[in-house]
């Protein structure tokens, strides 16, 4: 039977690097709450705490990446730990109408739950990024 290696190119030499340094990320599960005046956010990351939360607002999306604190376990490998131990990454296309700088965020137990409060419109009435279906 023949046997075919392929020699190493200079290209695929900097790959392993590039892979060490890029960082996976799994979609945590997440429930919204439309009220009134705010939306609220209840992220669910276990093995997180607060220190490890990152919730930055660009343009019309809202990214939170969240990591973990990582113990090094000697049987990892047998133990199949490599998609429990990922951190987690969310991005929500929310739109303008929040006051991001307003937002507010908490975490407890898991669950970081994220408020952010509508913008208004001149007329004191907050605007709503959900439509409504008509009665």
């Amino acid at each position: 039977m023949h046997t075919m290696i392929h020699p190493f190119s200079p290209a695929s030499l900097t790959r392993p690097s590039e892979a060490a340094t890029m960082h996976q990320f799994r979609q945590p599960n997440y429930d919204c709450r439309d009220q009134p005046d705010v939306v609220k956010l209840a992220v669910y990351v276990p093995g997180v705490d607060a220190a490890g939360v990152d919730i930055e607002a660009r343009g019309p999306d809202l990214f939170i990446t969240a990591r973990k604190i990582h113990f090094v376990r000697v049987n990892w490998q047998a133990a199949h730990l490599e998609g429990a131990q990922l951190d987690y990454q969310l991005r929500l296309r929310l739109g303008h109408t929040f006051d991001y700088a307003s937002m507010q965020a908490e975490i407890h137990d898991g669950v970081l739950t994220v408020t952010l409060p509508k913008r208004t419109h001149a007329f004191g009435e907050s605007v709503s990024p959900f439509k409504r279906a008509a009665a």
